[in-house]
């Protein structure tokens, strides 16, 4: 069973208590009660709820269509802190069968993304080059 949150352990109680469990909510310092600490470290593995990232090339965030289109060291540690992501570096010349799997798995999302496209796709394009894909951006599509 997998192990639970602070928070859903919490909503899990009161959903418990308004459903006439007899239980009754542990009193602040009380033993057995989350401490503030608790509270913090929750906070700290919590994924970050909200929009879209705003990336920009001009700030360096993200690289040119010339340049390949992904995004840069500085882009991805931006989208990883304000969303908890975990996004990590292109792997065109895999070395491990972990990366080699990410590759595989990068070019055939991006390539739908290029082949099912409705204008001409120029990021995703670059990216499948930068990412060395065998069509490199060159998708045919058979519709």
């Amino acid at each position: 069973m997998a192990k639970t949150g602070l928070y859903a352990n919490i909503h899990a109680k009161q959903e418990r208590i308004k459903n006439g469990s007899g239980e009754r909510m542990r009193k602040v310092g009380s033993k057995g009660a989350p401490t503030k600490q608790d509270f913090i470290n929750s906070a700290k593995t919590a994924k970050k709820s909200g929009g879209k990232v705003s990336l920009s090339v001009g700030r360096g965030e993200k690289l040119p269509v010339s340049q390949g289109a992904g995004l840069t060291a500085k882009g991805r540690a931006k989208a990883n802190r304000e969303t908890g992501s975990n996004l990590k570096a292109p792997a065109p010349h895999p070395k491990t069968e972990k990366e080699k799997g990410r590759k595989k798995s990068f070019c055939a999302r991006m390539s739908g993304v290029v082949k099912h496209a409705k204008g001409d796709a120029p990021r995703a394009k670059a990216s499948l080059r930068r990412w060395n894909c065998k069509d490199g951006g060159q998708v045919k599509k058979n519709y």
